[in-house]
Formats: structure tokens, C-alpha cells, sequence
């Protein structure tokens, strides 16, 4: 997909995510991945829609996150939509499990990339938005078109 210049290659992003949360803090986590999964990522087949990290036994686990079979590999294939270990500081998770737990907050993954070779995931930590708070967004996005347009046709 597209190419940064510190060495970052974006593989997807979770469009749906900023229209259904409001993201209070992001952080980046390592996946723990098969050799057929990296491949398949490397062709950028992969999806984040639906998927959330899930705590268990003081790990972080990416649910529901599909990342394509990979077609040279066969009969050792992947199961595309596998929860994933997710690797991450001791206190990150420490400190993320406690707000996910009392304030009702949930990780939600934005966008998922290679650095430097390495496969990343970064995760937002997100309330989730009532419909009333999503056509608020719509009608700012609005009203800012049309601000910018007005000022368009001024020049």
C-alpha cells in the first residue's frame, strides 16, 4: 500500500473505527505471526474490520482480524481469522487492562504496518460513539466543506 520514509509500510486501515469510536490514546504492539501470515501481509491481504484485542491470563490477544490464506503455501496454511499475541511492554498492558476493565473503554486496531521489517499493529484505545454523536461528525464534516468551498470561489 503506501510507503513512509522512516522505513514504514502501511498493509490496511481500519476506516471504521475513527466513525464508530472516539479514540482517546494509541499505542503500537508487535503481532507474533506465522511465516504464511507475514507473506500474506508483504501482498497486503489483510482486514481489520470487526476486530478488537482482547485480554487473557495478563496477555493481549488481537481477535477477529483476518489475514488472508496464502495460495503458494498449501495444505500448511494459516487459519485466516486466529487470534494473535500481541507483544507489549509488561506495564502497557498492565496499565491497559485496568482502564479497559473500569472505565468501560475498549482496544480497537486503527492500522496495521511493517517497521523496519517488523510486523506492528497500532491500537487505539476507544469509547465507543452513540448515533446522536455520529450525525454531530457528519454535520461539523459538512459545515466545514462547505466553509472551505465558500472560501473557494471567493479567490
Amino acid at each position: 500500500m503506501g510507503k513512509k520514509p522512516d522505513g514504514e509500510k502501511i498493509i490496511c486501515v481500519n476506516r471504521k473505527a475513527r466513525h464508530d469510536y472516539f479514540i482517546e490514546e494509541t499505542y503500537e504492539a508487535g503481532l507474533v505471526l506465522t511465516g504464511t501470515e507475514v507473506k500474506s501481509l508483504r501482498e497486503g491481504k489483510a482486514n481489520l474490520k470487526d476486530s478488537y484485542a482482547r485480554f487473557f491470563r495478563g496477555e493481549a490477544f488481537l481477535v477477529n482480524s483476518h489475514i488472508s490464506a496464502y495460495p503458494a503455501a498449501h495444505q500448511f496454511n494459516h487459519e485466516p481469522t486466529r487470534s494473535r499475541k500481541l507483544l507489549m511492554h509488561r506495564q502497557e498492558l498492565a496499565r491497559l487492562t485496568g482502564k479497559v476493565q473500569e472505565k468501560g473503554l475498549t482496544l480497537i486496531p486503527l492500522k496495521l504496518y511493517f517497521r523496519n521489517g517488523r510486523a506492528k499493529v497500532e491500537l487505539g484505545l476507544a469509547r465507543g460513539k452513540k448515533l446522536y454523536d455520529k450525525r454531530e461528525v457528519l454535520k461539523q464534516k459538512d459545515a466545514r466543506r462547505e466553509v472551505e468551498r465558500s472560501l473557494k470561489s471567493h479567490r
